[in-house]
């Protein structure tokens, strides 16, 4: 696991450094360093970089980078908004001078037309304009120049953080640098792997700077860790041919209505898919024959239904009944919220089943507890997990944030806390789902990789709950809950690859992701195998 601190915490990792005689001068010097070489690795057999430095320590780690790279042969020149001398704060005019000194050029305050002269032919760009600390618009002469640099065609090294993109949110409200390699100092941070941050970082390389940070980071408590491919072996499920259908796992789903029938079908197929052996479909009786002609391979119960072919408050008995026996249950694609539903999300609750608890079955949940989840931790608690998947505007609700959802990875991290720290369990995960999916629990929250845009259609979110049902049933241990979790959520993401490679970016629909979910379970379980031995160093690799 790679672990991903808030900006916040990497300035307290930064004193913590200096504390144990890491100097901020020396950080400097290597964090340059480390931009100098990934772009060495991307010059190829060119010999030109241009660097782009901003005002404060961002733009000293880009003086640093063009010293290094000179002292290698490179052709290099700095565009800097001001002369060296006119430079503020402690150590940009310090390196900067040294850098002049060693016979580093500059241009400083160029036009536009001047700046896309300099730029024209150039193999690679450092970007070391605005750092960690940004989080606005920007404004001249950066908004000019990341214009520039976008529309000159060179490859691109970030330093620390495209700027423009906060690092903290994942935001870029005005212009921003997209980004070929970002080499992020000290560790991960929310904004790279999330949101706007997805499409500009491009591969993002973690450079320590010290033999101590590994342990300082850790020490500083990361408010997530990003998972890699072996982090899994604990959670997959051992291959054996000694297995029947019931062996390998029953789910019960529950869901549909005369309005959505097709989310719950697709959920059951999703979980039958994803690996368990025998599922079962509960549905109002209104739309049972309809879902039987769509599910050959798996059985439909249809319970008492409203006219409005919802599900009646009497079905409740019959669900907890029927999830009793199953080894994991769903409950809530395509149901609605009415009195009935929030009856039977209310009863499974009552079961202490192993329970996923998806898009309607949440927004029930929210009924239930009046927006405020949080404030209800003893419907929460239990002795068999409970896994929740609000995507940002059903987490909002289920934490009174109806009208400021959370609209960012680390908003969405502190609403995922509220529920699993009010409860307090280990049998309890929230599945935060965005573009970056952060899987809570009470000690831990893990980012799995996520999937393409093309998981962004219609019934994707029923896909992924009919997984994580099937996943469930291989629960061994509460306390790996957020790991079996965001095992099913790159499993999802890993068919969403599969299936955009056959239809097309644009071209897939949800059941394109099903029939592609086995082919993705069968590779993830390959890959976590192969990485096993060859995971990299804590604090250290790269996250793409």
């Amino acid at each position: 696991m790679q672990p991903v601190l808030n900006i916040e915490d990497i300035r307290a990792v930064e004193q913590r450094l200096a504390d144990e005689g890491v100097s901020v001068s020396e950080l400097m010097h290597r964090a340059g360093g480390a931009a100098a070489q990934e772009a060495r690795r991307l010059l190829g057999s060119g010999s030109r970089v241009v660097v782009l430095c901003g005002f404060g320590n961002n733009g000293g780690d880009g003086w640093v980078a063009a010293e290094d790279l000179l002292a290698q042969g490179v052709q290099v020149r700095v565009v800097t908004p001001v002369p060296p001398d006119e430079l503020r704060g402690d150590l940009a005019p310090v390196v900067a001078k040294a850098a002049v000194t060693a016979g580093v050029e500059f241009v400083a305050g160029p036009s536009r037309d001047e700046l896309e002269q300099v730029l024209t032919n150039v193999d690679v760009v450092i970007d070391a304009m605005l750092g960690t600390g940004f989080h606005d618009s920007p404004t001249a002469p950066f908004s000019i120049w990341i214009d520039a640099l976008n529309a000159s065609g060179a490859r691109v090294v970030a330093v620390d953080v495209p700027s423009g993109l906060s690092a903290q949110t994942g935001h870029a409200p005005g212009a921003v640098v997209v980004a070929d390699v970002t080499i992020t100092m000290i560790a991960l941070k929310p904004g790279l792997l999330s949101d706007d941050g997805r499409d500009v970082c491009g591969s993002i390389v973690v450079a320590p700077l010290a033999e101590q940070t590994a342990r300082l980071v850790y020490e500083a408590d990361p408010v997530a860790w990003r998972c890699e491919a072996n982090d899994y072996l604990d959670v997959l499920a051992p291959p054996s041919n000694s297995v029947d259908k019931y062996t390998r796992g029953s789910v019960l789903v529950v869901g549909g209505s005369s309005r959505f029938p097709g989310a719950a079908i697709m959920a059951a197929k999703a979980a039958a898919r994803a690996g368990a052996g025998y599922v079962t479909l509960a549905v109002p009786d209104a739309i049972a024959n309809l879902c039987r002609l769509h599910l050959l391979e798996i059985p439909v119960v249809g319970l008492p239904s409203e006219p409005d072919g919802t599900f009646s408050n009497s079905a409740r008995g019959r669900v907890a009944e029927m999830a009793q026996k199953r080894s994991a249950t769903l409950v809530g694609p395509g149901m609605c919220v009415t009195g009935g539903t929030v009856g039977v999300v209310s009863s499974l609750l009552e079961a202490d089943v192993p329970l996923v608890i998806d898009a309607d079955g949440l927004n029930c949940l929210a009924r239930l507890t009046t927006g405020r989840l949080d404030d209800f931790p003893e419907l929460l608690r239990r002795h068999k997990p409970l896994v929740l998947t609000p995507h940002r505007r059903e987490l909002g609700r289920l934490v009174g944030l109806t009208d400021t959802p959370p609209d960012s990875l680390t908003s969405a991290l502190e609403a995922a806390r509220r529920i699993v720290w009010a409860d307090g369990g280990s049998e309890l995960a929230v599945v935060a789902k965005g573009s970056a999916t952060a899987c809570v629990g009470v000690e831990i929250a893990l980012l799995p990789k996520p999937g393409p845009a093309a998981l962004a259609t219609a019934g994707s979110g029923d896909v992924l709950s009919g997984i994580m049902a099937a996943q469930l049933t291989h629960c061994q241990s509460t306390e790996s809950l957020p790991t079996l979790t965001a095992l099913a959520c790159e499993i999802h993401g890993y068919a969403g690859s599969i299936a955009q490679e056959r239809f097309g970016s644009r071209g897939v629909m949800a059941a394109d992701i099903i029939d592609a979910i086995g082919l993705a379970s069968d590779a993830m379980e390959d890959h976590a195998a192969f990485t096993g031995d060859e995971a990299a160093e804590p604090g250290e690799g790269t996250a793409n």
